[in-house]
């Protein structure tokens, strides 16, 4: 690898740790600029993931006051993304990646929809009288969570537009605790994944792309946890619809 090549990589690895803090998607920055460098599709998910796990962990970090009492409901998502993305991560293993990556497009679609609806359908919930119990996430979202922990572990691409799709339909908490949930279950569902590949795919590991990943995914991470905490949450979602916009086009466009 030459050196600019090395600086790419770093580059990238700053701009999807910031991204993904914020909003999600930060792989769609990262893996197209390792398959640039040469490293196969396999090598550069699976290096493109352990690169981001630090990232991940200090952005969820950046958001300990939004999740400050929320113990009990990590925990009980963060179970449904321990397990989804051990799925995912095997999957990975063991189907081609077309056979996953047709879906993602309307999945993310979805999600958008989701983002921008969700204040409508948390308005009307709480008319209702039937108002969720923020301390015991239902099990809709225990189910979505889990899927969004298999597309985790099996890609990762706009992984965070998935989950703010989910939270904002089926939870109402305030947005910015909810990118505080999303933050730590990306860094669960990134860790396990990496967990499966070092046990068992290290000849797909290209560990010095992982080093500078890592290296700049951390940086970006607490960029990003600055800069997302101060988002109003119109200005959070529209970001959210933007990145996920761009994430649809890229995908179906340059697959």
């Amino acid at each position: 690898m030459s050196w600019w090549e090395a600086l790419a990589v770093f580059a990238a690895g700053i701009g999807a740790g910031t991204i993904n803090v914020v909003v999600g998607s930060g792989t769609l920055i990262t893996f197209p600029v390792l398959l640039s460098v040469g490293l196969s599709p396999l090598t550069a998910n699976v290096t493109n993931t352990l690169g981001l796990v630090p990232g991940s962990f200090t952005g969820a970090w950046g958001y300990r006051a939004e999740l400050k009492g929320q113990r009990r409901s990590l925990l009980i998502l963060g179970s449904a993304s321990l397990i989804g993305a051990l799925a995912g991560a095997l999957l990975l293993l063991v189907l081609p990646a077309a056979a996953f990556k047709a879906i993602v497009p309307v999945l993310i679609a979805l999600a958008l929809v989701l983002v921008v609806v969700g204040p409508a359908i948390n308005r009307r919930v709480a008319a209702s009288g039937k108002v969720r119990d923020p301390e015991r996430p239902g099990p809709g979202l225990w189910a979505g969570i889990l899927g969004c922990g298999v597309y985790g572990g099996y890609f990762g691409a706009a992984q965070g537009v998935l989950l703010m799709g989910l939270f904002s339909a089926l939870s109402l908490e305030p947005l910015q605790r909810l990118n505080g949930y999303k933050n730590v279950l990306a860094t669960i569902v990134n860790a396990v994944a990496a967990l499966v590949f070092i046990l068992v795919a290290r000849d797909q590991i290209d560990w010095l792309v992982v080093l500078l990943i890592a290296v700049g995914a951390t940086i970006g991470g607490v960029i990003g946890s600055t800069v997302g905490r101060r988002l109003p949450p119109p200005v959070l979602r529209a970001v959210i619809v933007v990145i996920g916009l761009v994430a649809i086009v890229k995908l179906v466009a340059f697959p």
